[in-house]
């Protein structure tokens, strides 16, 4: 995780998103597709990390991206455009895994929440334990096995290096629910690599 932006680089993030925001509903030539290019990718991240198949989340991303034309309005400029286009994605992935009766959590495992929280931040790097090729294929492996929620939430918070906040915010999730959720990931995918090492790292 890179250190949270700092005050003036968010302002400049939040004008640079209202004014692309702006052009789009203005409906300057390129806008809407300049959009599209600028977050497809986070867009099929999050889609692809709940649903895990690719004819699904290409149609997925589409109505992402057609929900996100239709109310477009409604984005105030108060939080950056990226979280916005992700909680639409999620809100949209989470919909259809709801409509396939598909469960997106496992049953909790009786561990308290709260300690899980607090432990959270455990200076476990999963990056650097992960560097061997072969290793890297059994985390990612046991990232697939991961229930839907859990596999999102790590891409948000590892790979688009979202703050905790901001992901419970776009999951509508309390922050010791997010907290919990990543310690849990972490744990069993810790277990993977110490099976593979041979080793705690």
């Amino acid at each position: 995780m890179t250190s949270p932006p700092s005050p003036a680089s968010f302002q400049d993030t939040l004008g640079a998103d209202r004014a692309l925001v702006e052009a789009v509903l203005a409906r300057r030539p390129g806008a809407f597709e300049r959009l599209v290019r600028e977050y497809q990718n986070l867009c099929w991240h999050v889609v692809d990390r709940m649903v895990r198949h690719p004819d699904d989340t290409r149609e997925l991303c589409q109505e992402v991206f057609l929900r996100i034309h239709r109310s477009l309005h409604q984005y105030r400029g108060e939080s950056a455009l990226k979280s916005w286009v992700a909680q639409v994605a999620y809100s949209v992935a989470r919909r259809h895994l709801e409509r396939k009766r598909i469960p997106i959590v496992e049953g909790s495992d009786g561990e308290d929440g709260l300690l899980l929280a607090e432990r959270t931040g455990d200076g476990f790097d999963l990056e650097a334990n992960a560097a061997d090729a072969e290793i890297n294929a059994h985390l990612h492996a046991a990232i697939e096995a991961l229930p839907p929620l859990q596999r999102t939430l790590l891409t948000l918070y590892h790979l688009e290096e979202m703050p905790i906040g901001e992901i419970a915010r776009l999951t509508g999730l309390a922050e010791g629910t997010v907290k919990s959720h990543l310690f849990r990931s972490r744990k069993r995918l810790r277990g993977v690599l110490e099976s593979r090492i041979g080793e705690s790292p």
